[in-house]
């Protein structure tokens, strides 16, 4: 038995760094060329093997080699829009392959055992948050994690236990968007406790784009909304006193004119931001650009 942990032992850190030596090998995100300072679309035609627009959040796998977003055919109606995805194995990219029918938003929990997703089917007086589980290599059906009688948008996990939501928290019509605020929610004793993160990071219009890290150190949001929801991307990293100020723009080269920009997420390694960006559903692609150089430096400035 000590010679079993012995061996286990030693192997756990070859394991911990091959995973963390994928996110450097030219395979990772896909083996797209990677972008710097200028977003680039990420992988282009790709993502869409048959038709439609590739939007919203997307996700990777910690360990880099999983890859799940949005196929959708126009935006705001999600009833065929589907969670594809791509697995890297036996040394390539293969998919993308449909996973679910009828879902959006997908979003892995800390230990990656559970991916959360959005869907209405229908059901226009509850928000809905499914969640399906690992099952092998594959997932389980989803099934309803969360059903509300008030607004709910763009669920995230964080690794306290901690979520965040885009919600108006019973304060007004479910469908009413402009009173949606960017919130955390916790689940007490069956309770779903949903609270504002405050008048500095939210504002008079709708607030329901973002991107939360797992430590809960920064927040990526979209604001400065229009009535048609052209937006710019913006960071607000919460302070010791878990306040939130208002964000600070992410600069031209990402917030370069009237578009539609949402879906943020940051990459396990940190390195890159995507996000969803468009005029119009047939200029609608999923971007990625250098992140983590980016965000040191507006967290120096911000200080």
């Amino acid at each position: 038995m000590k010679r079993l942990i012995l061996l286990i032992t030693a192997l756990l850190p070859l394991t911990v760094m091959s995973q963390g030596h994928f996110w450097k090998s030219k395979d990772a995100y896909l083996g797209q060329p990677r972008p710097l300072d200028t977003p680039l679309i990420f992988a282009g035609k790709m993502l869409l093997p048959d038709s439609g627009i590739a939007m919203d959040r997307s996700a990777f796998s910690n360990d880099g080699k999983e890859y799940y977003y949005c196929n959708a055919q126009t935006w705001f109606n999600a009833t065929k829009s589907k969670i594809r995805y791509f697995r890297f194995e036996s040394g390539r990219w293969q998919g993308p392959f449909v996973l679910n029918q009828g879902y959006y938003c997908p979003t892995l929990s800390a230990d990656q055992q559970t991916l959360y997703m959005a869907g209405s089917k229908g059901d226009r007086k509850h928000s809905f948050v499914y969640a399906a589980h690992r099952q092998g290599k594959g997932w389980s059906d989803p099934e309803v994690y969360l059903k509300v009688d008030f607004g709910l948008y763009d669920f995230m996990p964080t690794k306290s236990g901690t979520c965040y939501v885009g919600s108006n928290a019973r304060q007004g019509k479910i469908n009413n968007f402009q009173t949606y605020d960017f919130c955390s929610l916790k689940i007490n004793k069956g309770d779903t406790v949903v609270e504002s993160l405050g008048p500095e990071i939210n504002t008079p219009g709708f607030d329901g784009d973002f991107y939360v890290a797992p430590d809960e150190s920064y927040m990526i949001v979209s604001y400065k909304e229009k009535p048609d929801y052209e937006c710019e991307l913006g960071i607000s990293f919460r302070r010791s006193d878990g306040t939130w100020p208002a964000p600070i723009n992410l600069g031209p080269l990402i917030n370069d004119g009237n578009a539609h920009r949402w879906g943020e997420y940051v990459t396990p390694d940190a390195k890159y931001l995507f996000y969803a960006k468009g005029t119009s559903p047939k200029d609608c692609h999923l971007y990625w650009v250098r992140f983590d150089t980016l965000k040191a430096r507006l967290e120096k400035d911000g200080k």
